[in-house]
């Protein structure tokens, strides 16, 4: 928040926890006091994600009196340059970094046996600081679908108006917000969007374009669009909720940030929440493994993300009897959804050769200290150029056709009759373009590639994700469901033929990068290669043989992971049907306790999960300030 911030608790006093005889400290960790004191925080916050910055920074600026204390595993990001310099998003994801919690999943037969690593943000403003600052809206029909699981209060009609609050959209279009918090630019610098577009324009008489395909209409799904970003234009700082809900509050004393300290469980006199217990971790921490626990006076809530915050329930005693039973937790409440409904989206990069000369991401994504400062010193210049830059300009939220549905075939046709076909709002896959190569293969060192990027905007597989312990540092014991249906994996197949007949239309097209491709039969006309260009927009198809589908979906199973947009571990349904939270987002069978993150959605967006961890946010703030009385949120 300011240069002064220290990071970790002083002014510390030491007293004896009533419900548990372990030692406790109250402290105000940023801001200096002339006394010590014993009095309890109004509300703490377990996690400084995307929402949890989003809630409890709307209810500190709408009440500065309001005690609020935010715990969060990770650390701070206030102008660190890995976060807001936006070029970085890849290097950071891929350096296995401290800014991340690695989630490696049990072998799935549908991948192949192997394990997939799931990362999640861990850092204060959680993903919003390490994501790809795609700018991605989900479809009116996805919080309708909310709604219509008796929540009053989160359909599209209440939830749109606060994605407008949260955003400052910069271009001047329709339906979007003009003084929120969150900068979202658009503007198109690489050749690799452009030419995506103009091959769409050629090739794909069918589907439309428009200069926004997220303004929330039914218009804006299945048309080709350039793509926003999360970044300003002014500055071209990454927009995240850290700076923007959070650290531009330093002047208010009364609110405190810990970072470097993992939640354990929360604390409750009977069924009331009353606070949590902690673990620091701080590399300057005496006691690396001393329990603290801390009190909130008003409310307790849960934003530790579709991982954490069932974590944190299943370890204070609210999930499965047999699962705490089996890690000889006391039961609290028997809620057995906790955990469940794991929903993601599957994500797969494929890359293509492109000329020496193309202006691509790769310098940065891959270059050493002396290739990354040109573009370093320009963006501290001006905050113009490739570091203000993600890389991804235009895109597609598509919908098969005629055409398209045969080739998918009959796998996919009950999930398209079920699901797609009375939703017209509801894209099937997100198709786009990135300018760079986010691969490790060192074969392709010093040269330029671009990669076509889909993923599957509803997986019609779920999975669960449970704690293996009742220890905070274990491991969870994750199965995320990828590709556990068929349908899903036709899905995919199709977005590779598809998206690969784009790609090598594309005037900048050298071929395929055949390393991270599909292991196509010796003689298939479907095998890969480098070339000297393109092929012609009327050139045909390629015609792919029932041993090449195979390679296809053997590609898939090997390559496909997560999109990093985990939700729905703490569903907001009904008791009996599995959820985990009511409609204003209070955990069954205990008080004084919410959950307000991702792990709160019921079903699935088509989108990246971004905004809608931003609808969220805002969404609890109101809940919450309408609870306690507080005015202006």
């Amino acid at each position: 928040m300011t240069a002064e911030m220290p990071n970790q608790p002083h002014d510390l006093l030491q007293k004896r926890d009533t419900l548990n005889d372990i030692p406790i400290l109250s402290f105000t960790p940023f801001s200096f006091m002339s006394h010590q004191t014993t009095a309890p925080y109004d509300i703490i916050f377990a996690g400084g994600g995307t929402t949890g910055c989003v809630v409890a920074g709307r209810l500190a600026a709408a009440d500065p009196s309001l005690k609020i204390l935010i715990i969060e595993a990770g650390k701070h990001t206030k102008d660190v340059s890995t976060h807001t310099q936006p070029g970085r998003f890849f290097t950071n994801l891929t350096s296995g970094g401290d800014t991340f919690t690695f989630h490696a999943a049990k072998p799935s037969e549908a991948l192949g046996n192997r394990p997939c690593i799931i990362p999640s943000g861990k850092a204060m403003g959680g993903g919003s600081s390490v994501n790809f600052m795609m700018y991605t809206r989900a479809s009116p029909s996805d919080y309708d679908n909310w709604e219509n699981l008796e929540n009053p209060g989160w359909g599209s009609k209440d939830l749109v108006p606060l994605s407008n609050k949260a955003e400052t959209f910069e271009p001047n279009m329709k339906n979007h917000g003009t003084s929120g918090p969150i900068k979202i630019s658009g503007g198109i610098q690489t050749n690799i969007a452009r030419q995506y577009l103009a091959v769409a324009a050629a090739r794909d008489k069918e589907r439309g374009f428009t200069e926004d395909t997220n303004d929330f209409s039914v218009s804006s799904v299945d048309v080709y669009s350039p793509w926003f970003k999360y970044i300003s234009s002014d500055t071209g700082r990454r927009s995240d909720t850290a700076h923007h809900y959070i650290y531009n509050q330093a002047h208010n004393k009364n609110l405190h940030l810990l970072p470097h300290c993992r939640v354990k469980r929360a604390l409750f006199e009977k069924e009331r929440a009353v606070g949590v217990e902690y673990i620091s971790h701080d590399a300057d921490a005496a006691d690396k493994t001393a329990v603290v626990a801390v009190y909130a006076s008003r409310l307790v809530v849960l934003a530790s993300g579709a991982f954490g915050s069932p974590a944190i329930l299943e370890r204070s005693g609210i999930g499965a009897s047999d699962l705490l039973k089996a890690h000889d937790i006391r039961q609290i409440v028997s809620l057995p959804g906790v955990g469940e409904n794991y929903n993601d989206h599957n994500l797969v990069f494929v890359p293509y050769h492109t000329t020496d000369d193309e202006l691509t991401m790769d310098d940065i994504f891959h270059g050493k200290d002396e290739a990354i400062k040109p573009y370093e010193e320009q963006w501290r210049r001006a905050g113009k150029g490739m570091m203000a830059h993600n890389g991804i300009e235009a895109g597609i939220k598509i919908r098969p056709n005629a055409k398209d549905l045969e080739v998918l075939g009959p796998t996919f046709t009950s999930r398209w009759q079920e699901f797609f076909a009375n939703q017209p709002d509801k894209p099937v896959m997100w198709i786009g373009a990135l300018a760079g190569y986010t691969g490790g293969n060192a074969a392709v060192a010093g040269r330029k590639l671009y990669t076509v990027i889909y993923y599957t905007e509803y997986p019609a597989s779920t999975g669960r994700t449970h704690i293996s312990s009742a220890d905070p540092y274990t491991p969870l014991d994750v199965e995320p469901g990828f590709l556990d249906k068929p349908e899903d994996v036709a899905v995919l197949r199709w977005s590779y033929k598809w998206s690969r007949e784009m790609a090598r239309r594309m005037e900048s097209y050298r071929g395929e990068f055949a390393a991270e491709h599909p292991l196509f039969p010796a003689g298939s006309a479907a095998a890969c290669f480098e070339t000297k260009g393109p092929v012609p927009v009327s050139a045909p198809d390629i015609v792919y043989s029932a041993e090449d589908d195979e390679a296809i979906d053997n590609y898939h199973r090997a390559v496909v992971n997560t999109t990093w947009h985990s939700l729905g571990t703490c569903a907001m349904k009904s008791r009996d049907q599995g959820g985990v939270v009511d409609s204003r987002l209070n955990v069954y069978g205990v008080k004084n306790l919410k959950i307000a993150d991702l792990s709160i959605a019921p079903t699935n967006v088509g989108a990246n999960t971004y905004n809608t961890a931003l609808v969220v946010g805002e969404r609890a703030a109101v809940i919450i300030a309408e609870e306690l009385g507080i005015k202006g949120v």
